[in-house]
């Protein structure tokens, strides 16, 4: 190293903290606290809405699947098959007849 670039290295003012910095490093974290408390409500505003949006799709497809039931039951076909099936109904002048296995009890229907 030469005398020159030495002497340039020496005389280069060294950083220091100053009053102005010290200001403005309160006006950073300041603005930083500032910013968090809507940050924190964004976010779970978000995972509110990420639930929601779940949710609705939960249900549209609960009501999907209850309007087909209600279709099925104003079938007047299905109610007659479901009336035979669960209840044990006949027609007036039919005879119906329960098949026991030969074990014992005949099963109960599954309605």
């Amino acid at each position: 190293m030469t005398v020159a670039a030495a002497g340039r290295a020496a005389a280069r003012p060294r950083a220091r903290f100053t009053a102005r910095a010290a200001v403005l490093a309160v006006i950073v974290v300041a603005l930083l606290f500032y910013l968090l408390v809507p940050l924190k409500a964004y976010l779970a505003q978000r995972s509110t809405l990420d639930r929601l949006d779940r949710q609705v799709e939960q249900l549209q497809h609960q009501n999907a699947q209850l309007e087909a039931q209600v279709r099925r039951l104003n079938d007047p076909r299905y109610v007659e098959q479901r009336a035979r099936e669960c209840l044990g109904m006949v027609r007036p002048g039919e005879i119906s007849f329960i098949v026991v296995p030969k074990g014992g009890s005949p099963a109960p229907p599954t309605c």
